[in-house]
């Protein structure tokens, strides 16, 4: 039996990324083979409270960090699982080197490290790892070119009960196009370009999913150029999501600081076809053959008009974009990482032994 600690929340209202990816980790992870503690604030995703062999730890309004780590050395798991850059990690990293604990340390980075770490501590959580782990082909790469490491690839998979096409595998009304946004609203999202584009087509819909501090900015943008056409959805569960992701006919995502946006599998799964920017590289869309990948504003407006205007292309697009999607079912993905978790503990054993 594999211990596994991760920092991760299990909360079923917890949307982050990150946490969302742990979740669908830890819910699949067999029973038979691993333990898990993972933390709550408030209510735990069902899947993850009736997991045998697991332990839920709750998070408490302060000395978090403390009493978790004071676990981790007392219980000392296998495998310290997808850190992340706070003052636990980095605790944990000084009693590791100095008391000489056998947890083999997994880190997950789901970010670009061309232009180094967001933080000193997610350097060190990658360097002294056992294992590295990139969302996407050109994350790993990042990381070797920042660090001169081999980093494993495993992508996040996507919960085919939500994420899947019509059943008719045909939009809602042909005469009624819709393009989607879903993500944050935050600067680096620049969402200003899909209002901008919704008033370019007046008789398209134009639905905008999520929260954050450039949502009145928007709103006002919308509001300034008479974009009637535009619906400010707020936030959504997955499971509403997906039922939008049916509904519409172009994904629109013109992000410009990414990972590897899961959003964008999660669509591709929808069968809708996406327009996206180059700069990450996402491995979720195919250059012009699920959607298309920009490299200018200006390229982004040129290929939302082609998705827009042919619809043979749209249908096709979106036909190639589902069947891509097939290679990230989450099962696959986590029989990649009992295979990692399974090895790393295997190397760390071996080396405690003296082979």
């Amino acid at each position: 039996m594999i211990t596994i600690f991760t920092p991760s929340f299990a909360d079923a209202s917890n949307t982050n990324a990150q946490n969302l990816t742990a979740k669908e980790v830890v819910a699949r992870l067999s029973p038979e083979k691993f333990r898990v503690q993972m933390l709550y604030a408030t209510s735990p995703d069902e899947r993850i409270a009736t997991r045998p062999n697991t332990e839920l730890l709750r998070w408490r309004s302060r000395g978090n960090s403390v009493r978790l780590l004071a676990r981790c050395v007392l219980t000392r798991p296998d495998i310290y699982f997808f850190p992340r850059e706070g003052p636990l990690e980095a605790s944990f990293l000084f009693l590791r080197r100095h008391l000489r604990l056998r947890t083999a340390l997994v880190t997950y980075v789901v970010a670009t490290q061309e232009n180094g770490p967001y933080s000193p501590i997610l350097g060190r959580t990658i360097v002294e790892a056992d294992a590295v782990v990139g969302n996407s082909v050109y994350v790993s790469e990042t990381i070797t070119q920042r660090y001169g490491m081999q980093a494993t690839t495993i992508h996040s998979g996507i919960s085919r009960p939500i994420y899947f096409p019509p059943p008719d595998n045909s939009r809602r009304d042909p005469s009624r196009l819709i393009v989607l946004y879903a993500g944050s609203f935050q600067a680096r999202k620049r969402v200003h370009l899909v209002i901008q584009e919704a008033c370019k087509w007046p008789k398209v819909q134009f639905r905008l999913a999520g929260r954050g501090e450039e949502e009145p900015t928007c709103r006002a943008l919308a509001e300034s150029l008479g974009c009637r056409n535009v619906d400010f959805l707020g936030h959504l569960s997955p499971p509403q999501l997906g039922e939008e992701m049916r509904r519409a006919d172009v994904f629109l995502f013109p992000s410009i600081i990414e990972g590897h946006p899961q959003v964008l599998g999660q669509a591709a799964a929808c069968g809708l076809p996406c327009v996206a920017m180059d700069v990450y590289r996402p491995d979720y869309v195919v250059n012009a053959e699920t959607g298309f990948l920009v490299r200018s504003d200006t390229e982004l407006s040129q290929k939302l008009e082609l998705l827009l205007t042919q619809p043979d292309l749209r249908r096709s697009m979106s036909a190639a974009a589902f069947q891509l999607s097939l290679k990230f079912d989450w099962d696959r993905v986590v029989e990649c990482w009992e295979r990692l978790f399974e090895n790393v503990v295997a190397r760390r054993q071996g080396i405690d032994q003296g082979k």
